[in-house]
């Protein structure tokens, strides 16, 4: 039997996360294992009288990794015109994650995956500025829920008992949090392990609640380029990244630059990603994790960065919506979980946020 709860996760990407209008050329992309949602997507969009382009791949990734595991280099690093030509005229885009393997990227080395990216990130600005109208989401496989350590049909409920929230609600819920980060010159992260200043003025915060990913349930903005000055450890949670995990990762600021890196497991992987080119040693990103119903870490960062009681910074790229200028092929969010006794988000001193709990 159709599981109704697909109807009512399509309709909240069409209608509330991209508002599909009359006329739009809308990219459809998925996994085959997805397809049932793709197919719900595309319904909707032709119900609001727009194009549904539908392109299904195999992996469910995205990525093709039996050519990139082949291709010359100097293709890797130069997409076709047809590849990227939908990014430059397509109105909007719905993508969904439908992995077969979530380790099926380590088939590429980092070098490869990295000339990928970087090809790819000159022909992304649209999707970075929003521009294009796009979400990014997931439809539940039986390698999400294996990674999450769930049966599928646990993972299931899982996800739709964080996307089908009252988003209206979540918006007003954090919006009061926001407004005060808003207000704020610099933010400090405190922990048993952390202690990082990181400067926001002038930096607007965004709150997602259905916007260009789901689940939402964070809002975010990107910190002044050079001001992280400090200490953080990720001790509580692996971090992933391109299908591979980097474990009890400790990264030290000075000037707004990772000056000392190192990680308890896959510090070659660390070490080689912060050398991607000049603005991967620096963040893109602080986001405040806020999502009711996720509560627990899956290895899966879309889900994990909303982890109410948490906090991620991205590594990498910034974003420009937010005023972030730094630019990277690289946007790693590596989450730390701050609902330990001894830890703190504080507002230009005033703390807002204690062991996971909002003090205002």
């Amino acid at each position: 039997m159709n599981d109704p709860r697909i109807d009512q996760y399509a309709a909240l990407l069409v209608e509330t996360c991209v508002d599909v209008q009359p006329g739009w050329q809308v990219l459809v992309h998925g996994g085959v294992l997805g397809r049932p949602l793709l197919e719900a997507v595309s319904r909707q969009i032709g119900r609001r009288g727009a194009y549904a382009i539908q392109r299904v791949n195999l992996g469910g990734q995205g990525i093709n990794v039996p050519w990139a595991q082949e291709a010359p280099e100097e293709l890797l690093s130069s997409p076709s015109a047809i590849e990227t030509y939908p990014f430059e005229q397509a109105d909007a885009l719905v993508a969904v994650e439908a992995p077969e393997n979530t380790r099926e990227l380590t088939a590429l080395s980092a070098e490869r995956l990295a000339m990928l990216q970087a090809g790819l990130r000159p022909h992304l600005e649209r999707v970075l500025t929003m521009d294009l109208k796009w979400v990014g989401c997931q439809y539940p496989t039986p390698a999400l829920a294996q990674d999450a350590g769930m049966s599928l049909r646990e993972f299931e409920d899982f996800l739709y008992g964080a996307c089908l929230l009252d988003w209206e609600s979540e918006r007003e819920r954090m919006s009061r949090y926001a407004e005060q980060f808003d207000k704020a010159e610099e933010v400090r992260l405190v922990a048993a392990d952390t202690d990082l200043r990181l400067g926001i003025a002038g930096r607007p915060t965004l709150v997602d609640a259905a916007g260009a990913n789901m689940p939402g349930g964070e809002f975010f903005t990107s910190p002044v380029e050079d001001s992280a000055e400090g200490e953080i450890v990720f001790g509580e949670f692996p971090a992933v990244y391109g299908g591979r995990e980097a474990r009890g990762i400790r990264l030290r600021f000075e000037g707004g630059k990772v000056v000392d890196a190192s990680a308890e497991a896959s510090e070659e992987f660390l070490l080689e990603m912060l050398e991607l080119d000049e603005g991967a040693r620096r963040l893109g990103e602080l986001g405040i994790g806020c999502n009711p119903g996720i509560t627990r870490h899956m290895k899966n960062t879309l889900f994990d960065e909303k982890i109410d009681g948490t906090v991620h910074l991205a590594l990498g790229n910034g974003l420009p919506g937010v005023g972030g200028t730094n630019v990277s092929q690289l946007h790693w969010d590596i989450v730390k979980d701050m609902r330990r006794p001894g830890s703190r988000i504080e507002l230009d001193g005033k703390v807002v946020q204690e062991d996971g709990a909002w003090q205002i």
